[in-house]
């Protein structure tokens, strides 16, 4: 009986942890949704210009003092910031984006129009960034010192590589001169290799850095040791023991990189003319529409904190000694 009791008091204490961790986790999302509305809020307020004017088309619109009462009104733009802050609060807090002030449309049903096509960029070159660095951590850290050399040579510079030199170089060579992929992007497959590469490149080589430290961490280690004193290939050891260590590192990175990925769509759907959230938010910034621009950031933030606990889970999974603890 006092072996039950003793079990089940053992089982409250666990749950404790994890809901305090959960709590934790609502919290911090919480805040960065907030931080992320309220930064973005005041942010478009210190562009110099006047909000309702650029609605109605900019200064060369030559509108008229009664036109640009009637905006501000119908806006809410009349009403003093803090008051325009705390009514934008409001309303997100309820789950309401609000409405487009250029587009004149639901915020919720623009960002569920164009988010599709972003998710898919970011998703594939998360993919081909992975490949790209593990090929290249694993090509460096066996190939000799040459090929370390090169290779720590070769992520560097794709690290440092701006998106926007680097999609001009891609339709340089693939569009113009070789004329073996569309400028553009379009709706097939195609359409998507120099977006999705634009996109890969410097995050790989972010990913390889890291990824090529931890394993060259791995071959020294104790385990690596043993695997070879029980007569496991280098081959076996490779993919068995020092890819799965030398993969966190990458993993635990990954939460980053896609919040970088998003932000790096501004540049690549802009060159590309390709439809989704980076060009929304850059047509929103410059037409200072708020609604839109806060409710495209608190999207990607919200983006952000899932794929945190998405990687935090896997870490935990690729990692024993996370799952022990």
């Amino acid at each position: 009986m006092s072996g039950v009791v003793g079990a089940r008091r053992a089982d409250a204490r666990g749950w404790g942890p994890l809901l305090r961790g959960l709590l934790l986790r609502l919290a911090g999302a919480v805040f960065v949704l907030w931080a992320a509305a309220t930064l973005t809020f005041f942010g478009l307020r210190l562009i110099p210009g006047d909000p309702a004017q650029a609605l109605l088309g900019g200064p060369g619109s030559q509108a008229s003092a009664e036109a640009l009462a009637q905006v501000r009104a119908e806006n809410g733009l009349d009403q003093p910031l803090i008051l325009q802050y705390l009514a934008q609060l409001g309303r997100l807090a309820t789950g309401d984006l609000g409405t487009s002030y250029a587009q004149k449309n639901s915020v919720l049903s623009i960002i569920g129009s164009q988010i599709g096509g972003t998710l898919l960029l970011a998703v594939l070159a998360l993919a081909v960034a992975w490949l790209i660095a593990l090929g290249l951590a694993l090509w460096a850290t066996r190939g000799g010192r040459i090929a370390a050399a090169v290779g720590s040579g070769l992520e560097i510079v794709a690290a440092a590589v701006p998106h926007f030199w680097l999609a001009l170089v891609l339709v340089l060579i693939f569009s113009t001169t070789l004329r073996w992929l569309p400028a553009v992007s379009t709706s097939g497959p195609a359409g998507l290799v120099l977006p999705v590469l634009t996109l890969a490149i410097p995050l790989a080589g972010f990913l390889g850095q890291v990824i090529r430290e931890s394993v060259l961490d791995a071959l020294a280690a104790p385990f690596t040791l043993s695997a070879r004193a029980r007569g496991e290939t280098e081959n076996g050891i490779r993919w068995r023991h020092v890819l799965r260590h030398g993969a966190l590192p990458g993993i635990a990175l990954s939460g980053w990189a896609f919040g970088w990925l998003i932000s790096g769509a501004v540049v690549v759907e802009t060159v590309f003319a390709r439809p989704g959230l980076g060009r929304t938010l850059l047509n929103a910034v410059q037409l200072r529409d708020v609604p839109l621009v806060v409710g495209v950031v608190l999207v990607v933030a919200l983006g952000y904190v899932l794929v945190t606990v998405l990687t935090d889970g896997a870490s935990r999974l690729a990692d024993p000694r996370e799952r022990a603890a």
